[in-house]
């Protein structure tokens, strides 16, 4: 695996770490911008409609430009997205820097994810993916919980600097080693990539990656009074929790992406069917907190173990436009964490209780494990098995391919 792949994986972790590490810091921002803490999580909202919207907007406007320069520009925009974060002396200001942020992330996980499919063989490529997405997985175990304690500690602006000085490291590091990856000798077309959005398995795998992301998020988003008002634990413990399904998740991307190469759908319709029955264990068995915690780590692992395939597969399916599978992709994941908490916090507003979004999210995963039948159908239809689309054959060009590999 190239090195410039685990540089890719380090600035996701800067990504990840702002993505999610507001759920730890509403109360500090609430009170310090004067806004209610509903207010305050509509910042969290704004990142991820921002992710679902920027990925194919930058995808396409970075169409023809240099990926290397474009991740270099992604990420130093990202990171002064931060800083105008840590400084804004208002609410408006801040959600304006949370948006600016999510554009440049959507950007960079489009073209990252491209950039780093090209750069390995055809039967590395849900390995890729694993790395990139062990940097949102170490951002779980590690960023979340850390900025959560600079919060606590060192107010919330902290946390915004903490990343800040991330995305620098990440920045150096897309500038060493980030080889120069030249542009096929026929310019992509805007016409050509677009195509790929007529062809049903492509949008099979966006609800598939919707579906299987909501249901787990469904759940996740509301674990911690889940777990005080459900499973009696003290709120010490929720951090330590969240990092237990951090850690499970960084093990399923490495399980997941070793296996998922060989076993493409077999990851997908494992991964989701455990994801299900973790979900509705979850509404069944929340009262113990054993089995919360045990739980919890066990959600993270299946979760993040299907992640690669889900991820690889979109880019045998849209093979023919690497940049856009990879702005789908993103999409499509936020999409699931933008629906998913939505479908929980409305169950629970309906009254159902805290076990209710457990079963809502298996709902959704269950529909998800339909759909990857669905997909599964239509690849035999068209003569493949279960492997790997006969789109993938063209999806990087040979002679990107090769020199981004020396």
């Amino acid at each position: 695996m190239p090195i410039a792949v685990y540089t890719l994986g380090v600035a996701v972790f800067a990504l990840g770490t702002a993505e999610f590490m507001l759920s730890g810091l509403l109360p500090e921002i609430a009170r310090d911008m004067d806004v209610t803490i509903p207010q305050a999580g509509l910042l969290i909202s704004a990142f991820a409609i921002g992710m679902v919207v920027g990925a194919p907007l930058l995808a396409v406007a970075t169409l023809r430009l240099p990926r290397r320069t474009t991740l270099i520009t992604l990420i130093s925009v990202f990171g002064l997205g931060q800083i105008m974060g840590a400084l804004a002396p208002s609410y408006e200001i801040l959600f304006v820097s949370r948006v600016i942020a999510a554009l440049a992330c959507a950007g960079f996980w489009a073209v990252g994810a491209a950039v780093a499919i090209a750069m390995v063989d055809l039967g590395q490529r849900a390995r890729a993916m694993a790395v990139m997405i062990g940097g949102l997985s170490v951002a779980n175990v590690l960023g979340v919980p850390a900025g959560a304690f600079l919060g606590e500690t060192l107010g919330w602006r902290s946390a915004f600097w903490a990343v800040a000085v991330s995305s620098a490291i990440a920045l150096v590091g897309v500038v060493t080693l980030i080889p120069r990856i030249p542009l096929p000798e026929k310019k992509p077309e805007l016409r050509r990539e677009l195509a790929i959005y007529k062809d049903r398995a492509v949008w099979l795998q966006i609800a598939l990656i919707a579906l299987a992301a909501g249901g787990v998020f469904c759940a996740f988003s509301y674990l911690a009074p889940l777990l005080t008002d459900v499973a009696g634990l003290d709120s010490g413990w929720v951090p330590w929790v969240l990092g237990l399904f951090g850690v499970g998740a960084l093990i399923g991307t490495a399980v997941g992406g070793r296996i998922a190469d060989a076993h493409l759908f077999g990851v997908m319709f494992s991964g989701i069917a455990a994801s299900t029955v973790f979900l509705g264990a979850f509404a069944l068995f929340a009262g113990s907190a054993v089995a919360a915690v045990a739980l919890s780590f066990l959600l993270g692992f299946s979760a993040f173990y299907t992640a690669p395939a889900l991820n690889a597969r979109m880019f045998n399916v849209a093979g023919a436009a690497p940049t856009l599978a990879g702005a789908t992709t993103t999409a499509a994941f936020n999409l699931g964490n933008t629906g998913g908490p939505w479908l929980g916090g409305s169950v629970i507003d309906a009254g159902l209780g805290f076990r209710s979004p457990a079963w809502a999210g298996a709902a959704m995963t269950v529909t998800a494990l339909v759909t990857a039948y669905a997909a599964l159908r239509v690849q035999r239809s068209r003569g493949g098995g279960s492997g790997a689309s006969r789109k993938v054959a063209g999806s990087v060009p040979a002679d990107v391919a090769v020199e981004a590999r020396s």
